[in-house]
Order: C-alpha cells, then sequence, then structure tokens
C-alpha cells in the first residue's frame, strides 16, 4: 500500500472548506485542498449574517439549536485566522428585524414565540409606537422589542411607521468574501486550483483520495467533500443536495447614508436584508428560487430594491455597484450533510444559507473526526448517509431540538 501524501484532502475552498482546512492544519495535519475557483461559489454571494434569530422556521429547531452554538464560537474563530476579526470584518453590532406593516408585525410576533417568547397583545400599526413593555413582553431570551421610535434612534434611516421591531443582539455578521480569504492565507500554497473528478479507493473500497481532473491522485487517509453540490464521481449521498439560487445586490451607501444594524425584515410578506459593510458597501439579498437558472433574476432585482427601499429610503440614493447569483447547497430537512460517508470519507455540504454560520462548528467537527476523535457537539442529526434509500442512518429528530455539547466544546 502507498503511503499517503497527505492526512486530509479538503474538496472546496469556500469558507466551509477553508475552515475545515484551517482546523485540520492547527490539530498537526497535513492538508492540501483543491478547488478551480476558490471562494467563487456560495460563498462569493453570500451577505455574511451570523443570525440563528433570524433565520429561525417553525420546522428548523435543530438548525435554530446549532446556529446558536456556532454564532457562540465565532470570536475564538476568527481570533485564530491571519488579521483576526478586522480581516474579516466581524462585526458583533446586533440585527433589527422589522415589520413593514400589520401582517409582517404578526410575522414577528410568531417568530418570537416559536424562540421561547411570548406574542404582542396588538399587532395593530400604532401598537408599536406605545411603549414595548404595553404589549410586546417578554422578549425571547436575547431579543428585546422596540418602539418604532427607539428603533429609528438606533437606526435614523429607517422609514416612518414600522409596523413592528425587534432587536436581536445575539445575530451579527461578517464578510464572508474576506473571511474566506483570511482563512486561504492561514492554508498558503496547499491550494490546488483544479477540479476533483472522482473519488479514488483500494481494493477494499476504502476511499483513499482524489483524482484530479488532469489525471494527478492525491492520496491521502481522509477525503472530505465540502464543496457547495457534494456531486463528485464516487460519492453517493442519495440525491440529497439540490442547488438553490439566490439574487444579492451591491449597492454602495455614501457617507451619512450608511445603517449601523444588518436590517432584516418583511414586507407585505417578502423577506429583505440589508447588511453594511465597513467601507460603505450595502448588500441586499433574500430572493430564493430553484430554477435552476444560474443568471441574475430582473424580477428579483426589482423586487428587492423595492422592499429594501421601503425599510430604508435611502437606498435609492445608493450607488448601484454589482449584482450576482449563486446557488446555495440545500436538502430536504433543510439540515446540512456533515460527518462519515464511507470507510476515508468526510461530508461537510448541504448547508443551503447556513454555511456561513455554521462553519466554525463543522469545522471543528470534521477535524476531529479526521484525527480519529469524537466531535465535541453531536453532528448525529447531520449523518450525510440519512438519504441512503429506505435506510436512515442518524436521521434528524426535531423532538429534542438541543445538540449535546460535550465537555471541552469551544462555545
Amino acid at each position: 500500500m502507498c503511503a499517503p501524501d497527505v492526512d486530509v484532502a479538503v474538496v472546496g475552498a469556500g469558507i466551509v472548506g477553508s475552515a475545515i482546512a484551517a482546523a485540520c492544519l492547527a490539530a498537526g495535519a497535513r492538508v492540501r485542498v483543491v478547488d478551480p475557483d476558490p471562494g467563487g461559489g456560495a460563498t462569493y454571494a453570500a451577505a455574511g449574517m451570523l443570525s440563528p434569530f433570524g433565520e429561525l422556521e417553525h420546522t428548523e429547531p435543530v438548525l435554530h439549536a446549532l446556529g446558536r452554538v456556532a454564532v457562540a464560537m465565532y470570536p475564538r474563530f476568527v481570533a485564530g485566522i491571519p488579521g483576526g476579526a478586522e480581516a474579516c470584518a466581524y462585526e458583533r453590532e446586533p440585527t433589527l428585524l422589522l415589520g413593514a406593516d400589520a401582517a409582517d408585525a404578526r410575522s414577528l410576533d410568531e417568530l418570537n414565540a416559536l424562540a421561547g417568547g411570548s406574542r404582542c397583545a396588538s399587532a395593530a400599526a400604532d401598537g408599536a409606537t406605545r411603549p414595548p413593555d404595553q404589549d410586546c413582553a417578554p422578549a425571547a431570551a436575547g431579543v428585546r422589542w422596540l418602539s418604532s421610535r427607539e428603533a429609528r434612534s438606533r437606526e435614523p434611516l429607517l422609514a416612518p411607521g414600522i409596523s413592528r421591531a425587534l432587536l436581536a443582539e445575539g445575530d451579527h455578521r461578517v464578510d464572508p468574501r474576506r473571511l474566506a480569504a483570511a482563512l486561504r492565507s492561514g492554508i498558503g500554497d496547499r491550494v490546488e486550483r483544479t477540479r476533483a473528478a472522482r473519488i479514488a479507493r483500494n481494493g477494499a473500497g476504502r476511499v483513499t483520495g482524489i483524482e484530479l481532473a488532469d489525471g494527478r491522485v492525491i492520496r491521502a487517509r481522509e477525503t472530505v467533500i465540502a464543496h457547495g453540490t457534494g456531486h463528485v464521481d464516487g460519492v453517493d449521498l442519495g440525491g440529497a443536495v439540490r442547488p438553490v439560487h439566490g439574487d444579492i445586490l451591491r449597492l454602495y451607501a455614501p457617507a451619512g447614508m450608511r445603517l449601523r444594524h444588518t436590517v432584516r425584515g418583511r414586507v407585505r410578506g417578502r423577506p429583505v436584508y440589508l447588511v453594511p459593510r465597513p467601507d460603505g458597501t450595502l448588500v441586499v439579498g433574500a430572493t430564493q428560487r430553484e430554477d435552476g437558472d444560474e443568471g441574475v433574476s430582473a424580477g428579483g432585482v426589482h423586487a428587492l430594491l423595492r422592499d429594501a427601499i421601503a425599510l430604508v429610503p435611502s437606498v435609492e440614493e445608493s450607488r448601484f455597484v454589482a449584482h450576482s447569483a449563486r446557488a446555495r447547497p440545500a436538502t430536504p430537512d433543510h439540515l446540512p450533510l456533515v460527518g462519515r460517508a464511507a470507510d476515508g470519507l468526510l461530508v461537510a455540504t448541504g448547508t443551503n444559507r447556513a454555511g456561513v454560520l455554521l462553519a466554525p462548528l463543522i469545522a471543528q467537527a470534521i477535524a476531529a473526526l479526521a484525527a480519529g476523535d469524537e466531535p465535541d457537539i453531536d453532528i448525529g442529526p447531520l449523518d450525510p448517509r440519512r438519504f441512503l434509500g429506505a435506510r436512515k442512518h442518524g436521521a434528524s429528530d426535531t423532538r429534542d431540538p438541543e445538540p449535546r455539547i460535550f465537555e471541552g466544546a469551544h462555545t
């Protein structure tokens, strides 16, 4: 048997793959990363909201619980990369969640109740003008109701007449492009800018590395599939990963018209977010479509600008910089695929809109498995084999949404 060239070969150099490579390097492993366009996939378009509360859905309690753990890992995570928090524009500014009309306000009420708070007694449009403790208490842990006056005091650029406002103090942000670049700078020359054609196996069926598009083979003790689609010849994920495209706009806000907070809102039932960057750039997004079109949707651009302006009228004064569309990898149960898929093969994909948020948690778990250890966090619900045929290996169980955190977890 030939000795492996490296301990860990990682396919994919987006944030998740780069974070895994960095964690394995920190543990002393020899690492090689394969990606023809590092950081050019979903990472390139991601907004970078570290927002377990803002992303909360009725059907995703496990993802919400994991997100809360992951966001608590971020300070230590960014402190360990070259340049630290400043290099990746990691900011702990809280997030404002807004409802434009009475129906949107009820959506925020439901979100708060789902997180363990209570519904407002009144959803009338003028209810938000009264002190919030009269009709909107208590809020969920880490969240505060704000009157419209308080919300505009914190963020003067907001439109008047906002129906409901919540402040999520634990929802932060990072710049994914800068984070990915900082992680890659720590990886150095260990990135192969080529495509992974297929996994390599030995006579016993164990995965022994990656065959590259140019015919070379990287022999590895452990191979990690961490790129968006998870599609590499020889890897069977049960057809679980599908592309969900999203349109993203980038604007430039002139001085004096820049947001302090990330703003997430609903406008007549449609979600929209605005994420400010330290350089004056404003990221606007929230469309989701499964039409398979990799281009930018004209309707999506129109809807995003219309709804962003409804919440923050000064957006109309911003300069349009760029638009992009990328596919995020999604699974049927909205949980990523993370863990061991076969002997010598680990998987970390299917993260959909939570890839940036969960990156430190996933990196820690995969690095532990690659070293032959158990992760600090129970990733059983994320088993990548759970969609293989009728057999459900560690299928997710939403009846027990709290992940088990073992002694030593860095949270």
